[in-house]
This record gives structure tokens, sequence and C-alpha cells, in this order.
């Protein structure tokens, strides 16, 4: 198995696990996270996903971007119709999920990383869109993406100079990443990130995920229609009666994501 999936809980992790080539993409990964992303938006008790590269005999690598032996020859097998690169960079879906970062994640790793929600990595971390090295283009979202992400100004050296030294810690700076850990423990402080997550309603939580998406870079006026069309949906779900209920008698929720 090149990619391997876990229910933990209310969370799904993805693990990238192609070791002996330094988790790189090729069709099988591609196809894998594909599954695995199928697998979390079917199944309503799924509420966070994570995304993560297995250690390698070298140390920890989250992903070296697309496997360049097939590169040369299929091109294409490394993308899914609905996934894109990695079976994930356009795939649409409902649930958030979460980069556990430890060790590089180079070009297409980057890209992963940018189709995330969120971004947890450890110190030894770093990430880079250096295509331009071989005469390629950063053609899965790194060249919109990034500049989303951090200054333009940065994501335009990083691209042009095709750098491979982003460390964690100046992406953290910048608001890429969203919290720091040690090297080996990005997995474990991800999962708690997605805990802390779980805590809360998962269809408020879906919602809020859509309308972000939807209206961070629109005018006001989508802004607000979005986020009313929302607030009425919760009004109409199971899950807004049992918040109310539970603060009136002082205990924690029991969602039901109905």
């Amino acid at each position: 198995m090149t990619v391997d999936y876990e229910k933990q809980g209310n969370v799904g992790v993805i693990t990238i696990n192609r070791p002996d080539a330094r988790n790189a993409v090729n069709s099988d990964v591609a196809q894998g996270i594909e599954s695995a992303i199928d697998q979390i938006e079917d199944d309503p008790e799924v509420w966070v996903g994570i995304l993560t590269g297995a250690k390698t005999e070298k140390g920890y690598i989250f992903c070296a971007g697309a496997d360049l032996k097939q590169m040369s020859t299929d091109p294409g097998g490394m993308q899914t119709e609905r996934g894109g690169f990695g079976g994930f960079v356009t795939r649409e879906r409902s649930t958030p999920i979460i980069a556990a970062v430890d060790g590089p994640a180079l070009a297409g790793g980057t890209e992963l990383v940018l189709a995330s929600d969120m971004v947890v990595a450890s110190r030894t971390a770093k990430f880079g869109i250096p295509e331009v090295k071989r005469n390629l283009v950063a053609a899965a979202g790194g060249l919109f993406r990034l500049p989303r992400k951090i200054p333009r100004n940065i994501a335009m050296e990083l691209a042009l100079t095709g750098s491979l030294e982003f460390p964690a810690e100046r992406a953290y700076h910048f608001g890429l990443v969203n919290r720091l850990a040690e090297e080996g423990e990005a997995l474990e402080v991800a999962k708690q990130l997605a805990a802390e997550i779980c805590e809360n309603a998962p269809l408020a939580v879906a919602e809020s995920r859509k309308i972000m998406i939807e209206a961070t870079d629109e005018p006001d006026e989508v802004g607000w229609k979005l986020s009313g069309d929302g607030i009425m949906k919760m009004f109409a779900t199971e899950d807004f009666s049992e918040g109310l209920t539970a603060f009136a008698e002082k205990r924690k929720p029991e969602w039901k994501g109905r």
C-alpha cells in the first residue's frame, strides 16, 4: 500500500507511504489519497482529516513532490479526474484537512500542503517550489495559492529562485503554518488540533469552512449572503437545539452531525 488510511475516533489519518521514494507522488499515491478522501467524505463520523507522510530510513519527509521517473513517461498518471495532482489539490470536499508536515514538503509536496486547510509542521520541516530548476512550472496550485498564504514578494522569490530553504519557523512567521512541533511530533500535534475542532458542531465547522473559502476574496455582500444562508442552515439542524440545551444545562454538547 502506498497510502494508508486509519479512522481514529472522529479523525481520519491519511499517510503517504512510499518511504523508498521519499513519499513522492505517483499514480498509486494519487489514487490512494483520492480513495482516502472518499472514505472521509462518505463517513458522517469523520469530522476532520489529517494528511501526513511516512518516516523514511533517512529520516522524516512529508512528500518530495512528483515522482520524476513517472513524470518523464506518464505525467498525467499522477493526477485524478476529481482531485488533480495527488488526487487532492483540486478535490472539492466539506471536511477540513490538516497537513502534518515532518521533514521536507517540496514541489508537489508543498502544493499538497497549500491545498490543505491548516498546517502543523515540525521545526525540521521545510517548503519550496523548485520546479523552475527543472524547466517546469508549479502547476498544482503553488503559483497562486502560495501568494494567498504568505506575502507576495516572498512567494515570488520562492517561485523564481526555486529555493528549497523556506523553513518551518519562517513559514510559521508568515502564517503558512498554524502550529510548530518538535521533530517527529507533527502528527501528534495535528491530532491535538483536530481534537479541538472535533469539540465543535461538525455541521457548523463544515459550513464555516465553506463560507471562508467562498467569501474571503469576494466583496462583502457575498460574505453577508453566504453567512446569512449558513446560519439559516444551522437553525434547521438537530445540533442547533443540542447546542442551546447543552449551554443551558451547563454540560458538553453531544453532537450528532445532523
